[in-house]
């Protein structure tokens, strides 16, 4: 039977998750841009990921751009207590493919507006400040997160793509309960952030969590270990994020309910402490 049998975290100390999530990127059509091809298929992943536990959805304004958010509003109830939606504002998506950076603070107060009217819900539980703006003063720009959050329209906020330095910078102004940065078993350029968030219990989200099956020089390693067994190399590569940090909050994404079980079922894969010393060397 497959059920998420990951051990829970709790976002911001207050948010208990599950720590294997689901990232709804891919619900929207082809380049993330516009809707998916069967939006009936796209709220059946959504439905069963409920339905197996799966308590942590995370989206981004960017997606689709909006129709990621659209279906998750249309298909869950984001207000559930038993349910963590978090999304992201800052990034933009255009027709040729570019995610242009936007945290002026004007353009942000309309974001979370657009947002919480996709979500269907006055409360967003997780919003994320998603790329620095090199335009935009970081610390206005998460100063303005700050506001959303005393005013009550975020209940908690998070980073994503950003240094140990900003993630610092941004805990003077208010407390962060989540960063989203790159990682996966082939690429760990930001384990400094991912240190600086255990030092912290902040939770860390690795976007990409399994390299697009691209492992590098890790490949054979991986492919070792799932024959072994009898796992797949994506169940490895989540199995590997949720054993080396307890903060860790993978949220692989697709668009198949059958990808989405196969990745779920990789909550119940236990790896030795020899596997884990072969792909963490």
């Amino acid at each position: 039977m497959v059920a998420n049998e990951s051990d829970t975290f709790d976002i911001g100390g207050e948010l208990t998750v599950h720590r294997l999530g689901f990232g709804a990127m891919r619900l929207t059509g082809e380049d993330i841009i516009g809707p998916p091809d069967d939006e009936g298929e796209a709220r059946d992943v959504l439905r069963r990921a409920d339905e197996i536990g799966v308590d942590l959805i995370d989206t981004a304004d960017s997606y689709g751009p909006g129709v990621s958010e659209r279906l998750i509003g249309e298909t869950l109830d984001a207000d559930r207590d038993d349910l963590v939606v978090a999304t992201k504002g800052g990034l933009l998506r255009n027709t040729d493919g570019d995610w242009p950076t936007h945290g002026d603070p004007d353009y942000l107060r309309n974001a979370v507006l657009c947002s919480l009217d996709r979500l269907r819900t006055d409360t967003i539980d997780l919003y994320q400040y998603h790329r620095p703006d090199p335009d935009t003063d970081f610390e206005e720009a998460v100063s303005t997160f700050a506001e959303f959050k005393d005013e009550g329209l975020v209940e908690h906020v998070g980073l994503s793509n950003v240094s140990v330095e900003q993630l610092e910078l941004a805990e003077d102004i208010v407390d962060i309960a989540t960063v989203q940065n790159e990682y996966n078993v082939a690429n760990r350029e930001d384990e400094r952030v991912l240190e600086a968030c255990e030092d912290k219990g902040i939770g860390f989200i690795p976007w990409f969590p399994m390299g697009g099956g691209d492992l590098d020089e890790r490949k054979d390693a991986v492919e070792e270990i799932a024959a072994a067994h009898d796992a797949t190399p994506y169940q490895v590569a989540l199995a590997w994020l949720l054993q080396h940090s307890d903060v860790i909050l993978p949220i692989p994404g697709t668009s198949s309910v059958e990808h989405l079980e196969e990745n779920v079922a990789a909550s119940q894969l236990e790896l030795t402490d020899d596997e884990m010393a072969r792909l963490t060397e």
